[in-house]
């Protein structure tokens, strides 16, 4: 187990790895930055640097973009929660991107559902961050892209291998002669990722900060769980804190807990180490240590707190 001051992880402090994924040359996506912060996550570029290697049974991680910079569209198979630390984003999923989309302020958390076509954009005016829960330890294995990312990506240079790893011929690399390229999903096979309308996803699966400021004013705000506002059992539970909801006494934790401010300072302790985290930071707390949450100075306040469940990780649930 790592140490306590080495699973806190500031926001200035943050590692990006600029060569992430199959569209990091794609004109409009070539200028975004992933992080990792805790675990593997789902990165595709030997790159990567991984700020907390523990595995808890999820990833943290984060995108950062400049304005009109987009992630193109691609698939997961285990939870991708966003929550926006900076900025404004716009978020829009289907095969081309089209069957849905919204716009998410600071602070608003979506948790997307498996087996679609994601992507999102900085519609702000500043480079923005959104902050991301993986699940699963393998964040799912990593990503499937729709067909026209791979073949865009192919234009500009990049090639994907069947084992997951990024090739640029820009560099002169080429695939090892035991790799073949990524197969593009077949027309079939593309049935099978959902046209997803906006009513059922903005429904179901979005929780707006202010919202949950209100539901947080006397205990905790439930935001994704079996009975909280989001349904779904991704391997980890989310709720959110806010002044009157703040963990002012010591409590152990029995699970992997993550901190995330989202608002605020936050004055943090686990065990004997004692801290002041904001919008961006991020403090792991491992089973049998003790913490507290509460903010540190007068204002607005609000905080996301994962806590690792028994649940496997793997498709959305639906109460089935």
């Amino acid at each position: 187990m790592s140490s306590i001051q080495s699973r806190i992880v500031r926001y200035g402090e943050l590692r990006p790895c600029k060569t992430a994924f199959i569209d990091a040359h794609t004109p409009g996506s070539d200028q975004k930055e992933n992080f990792t912060i805790v675990g593997g996550g789902v990165s595709e570029s030997p790159d990567q640097h991984v700020h907390i290697t523990d595995k808890i049974g999820f990833n943290i991680g984060a995108a950062g973009q400049p304005p009109k910079c987009r992630n193109s569209l691609h698939s997961h198979t285990t939870a991708e929660v966003f929550f926006v630390a900076k900025g404004r984003w716009r978020f829009f999923w289907g095969r081309y991107g089209t069957a849905g989309e919204f716009i998410a302020e600071e602070g608003d958390i979506f948790n997307i559902p498996t087996g679609i076509f994601r992507g999102f954009e900085n519609v702000g005016q500043d480079y923005g961050m959104i902050m991301s829960i993986l699940g699963g330890d393998d964040a799912g294995g990593g990503v499937t892209w729709a067909p026209q990312v791979i073949e865009d990506a192919q234009a500009h240079g990049l090639m994907l291998g069947n084992n997951g790893v990024l090739y640029d011929s820009k560099k002169g690399e080429e695939l090892p002669h035991n790799v073949q390229p990524m197969p593009v999903l077949s027309e079939e096979e593309l049935k099978a990722y959902p046209e997803v309308p906006v009513g059922d996803v903005i429904g179901h699966y979005v929780a707006r900060y202010w919202d949950l400021m209100a539901l947080s004013s006397k205990a905790p705000a439930a935001v994704i769980g079996e009975n909280a506002l989001i349904k779904d059992k991704p391997g980890f539970d989310v709720d959110f804190l806010s002044r009157g909801s703040a963990m002012t006494e010591m409590a152990k934790a029995d699970r992997p807990v993550v901190l995330m401010p989202a608002s605020g300072h936050w004055h943090i302790v686990i065990e004997d180490v004692e801290v002041t985290l904001s919008s961006g930071d991020t403090a792991v707390v491992m089973p049998g240590e003790s913490y507290s949450a509460a903010p540190s100075m007068t204002g607005e306040a609000g905080l996301y707190r994962i806590t690792a469940t028994d649940d496997p990780a793997g498709a959305t649930w639906t109460g089935a």
